[in-house]
């Protein structure tokens, strides 16, 4: 299937849309090198902006696909790499870029590959959409959720 394009320093940031003020709909980490501490981290953070959002369900789906996307991000580049995540009116959409232009393979796992392999499947099962955008230096790889899903 072709994929659609459609340090330990952290930071984070809660910040509106539309305005850029601290406090709205927007949360952006900066993730260390190979630090998969970052994992549970980004998914605290993004429960508690997505606290009031979308349909039973919704949020835990959001926090599933965003730690596949971490940690394919941190394992598979050695390399930092940057969590945003935006709520509007359409929905979340969650976008991981990292620095490494080589594009991620949806591939479909073995028996014998534990857990790993999963994650683009996983992600290409439960988001509205998905995909991977090129940049100048590296990739996003990114998913959309509709907060009135089922």
């Amino acid at each position: 299937m072709a994929i659609g394009a459609s340090s330990a320093k952290k930071t984070e940031e809660a910040t509106d849309g539309a305005t850029g003020r601290p406090g709205g709909t927007q949360l952006r980490r900066r993730l260390g090198r190979a630090d998969l501490r970052a994992v549970p981290e980004a998914r605290r953070a993004l429960r508690e902006l997505l606290t009031h959002w979308g349909k039973p369900g919704r949020s835990e789906i959001a926090e599933l696909l965003t730690s596949e996307l971490v940690t394919n991000a941190l394992i598979h580049t050695d390399r930092e790499a940057v969590l945003t995540a935006t709520v509007s009116s359409r929905g979340l959409r969650v976008e991981v870029r990292d620095f490494v232009g080589r594009r991620p393979r949806l591939r479909m796992p073995k028996v014998d590959d534990g857990t790993h392999g999963r994650g683009l499947v996983l992600v290409q099962s439960l988001a509205d959409a998905w995909g991977v955008r090129a940049h100048s230096v590296g990739k996003s790889v990114w998913f959309e959720l509709d907060a009135g899903a089922a």
